[in-house]
């Protein structure tokens, strides 16, 4: 029996540059005080700025609030959570 993935609704709240969440998140690839790199249901998300961190991560419900002054947020590529695993596309 396969096992079928649940996507996670994605979505982006931000306020005032200040403060914000991102829902729909699978996993925090990496984040400096510049740059947080974000794997998401709809693709890789980039965000930068000044002064960033993660003030509460819930990967469990795909959930990342964040704080810092953001300058950008850049999706690019489709997300592996939306391909699926190597090798579940090796042997198809």
């Amino acid at each position: 029996m396969e096992e079928t993935k649940i996507k996670k609704p994605h979505q982006i709240l931000w306020k005032d540059r200040k403060q914000g969440s991102v829902t729909g998140v699978v996993d925090v690839v990496s984040f400096d005080e510049s740059m947080i790199l974000l794997e998401t249901e709809q693709g890789m998300l980039t965000l930068k700025g000044k002064e960033l961190h993660i003030s509460r991560l819930l990967l469990e419900v795909g959930e990342v609030e964040m704080e810092g002054c953001i300058d950008s947020m850049i999706y690019s590529g489709s997300s592996p959570a939306k391909r699926g695993s190597l090798l579940k596309r090796m042997f198809q």
